[in-house]
C-alpha cells in the first residue's frame, strides 16, 4: 500500500504545471550622460574702438569704416589731415573647437545734445573656437553725418553679443 500511494503522490507531483512569469512587465537598467562645457565668453580689446576718425561736414553725409579699419567718406563730408579711422575689436573664449555666432547692434555718438546715428558690421557673422578655446573679430560701421552739428568729441557705444551654435 505504501508504494500504491508513494506512485499516487510522485504521479501527482509531475501531472501538475510549473507556472512562469506573466509576459506583461520586464526591466532593465538604462545609462545617463551629461557634458558641461566652458561657458562662451565675449571681452573688448583693451584700447580698441570704432574709430570714425576726425571730419568737416559739409551739408552732411556718411563716414565708412571697414573692418579692417579703412575709411572713407560720403557725400559732403571730408576726412581732414591727420585723421585715422580704427575697427573695434573683441575676443571670444569657450568651449575648444565650438561654433558660434555674432550679432552688433547700430548706436549713436552724441556731444552737447547733438547725436550722429551709425550702423555696425562685424567682420563675419560666426565664427569657431580654435583648439584653445579662442577667437576674435572685429567691427566697422558707418556714421550718418546731419549737416550744421558743432564741433566737438561725440562718444557713444553699441553691444555686441555671440551665442554658441
Amino acid at each position: 500500500m505504501k508504494k500504491i500511494i508513494l506512485a499516487s503522490a510522485i504521479a501527482f507531483i509531475s501531472a501538475t504545471p510549473a507556472f512562469a512569469a506573466s509576459g506583461n512587465t520586464s526591466s532593465t537598467n538604462g545609462s545617463a550622460t551629461a557634458t558641461i562645457v566652458e561657458p562662451i565668453v565675449l571681452t573688448h580689446t583693451s584700447g580698441a574702438a570704432l574709430g570714425f576718425g576726425r571730419f568737416t561736414t559739409g551739408t552732411g553725409g556718411t563716414v565708412t569704416v571697414t573692418e579692417a579699419g579703412v575709411g572713407s567718406t560720403g557725400s559732403d563730408v571730408a576726412f581732414v589731415p591727420g585723421s585715422t579711422n580704427s575697427a573695434d575689436a573683441f575676443g571670444v573664449t569657450g568651449d575648444a573647437g565650438r561654433s558660434f555666432s555674432i550679432a552688433t547692434t547700430s548706436g549713436v555718438v552724441s556731444f552737447s545734445g547733438n547725436d550722429m546715428p551709425f550702423t555696425t558690421t562685424a567682420s563675419a557673422s560666426s565664427g569657431a573656437l580654435d583648439t584653445n578655446g579662442v577667437a576674435s573679430f572685429t567691427v566697422g560701421g558707418t556714421l550718418t553725418v546731419a549737416a550744421g552739428l558743432p564741433a566737438g568729441a561725440y562718444v557713444g557705444s553699441y553691444s555686441a553679443t555671440v551665442t554658441y551654435n
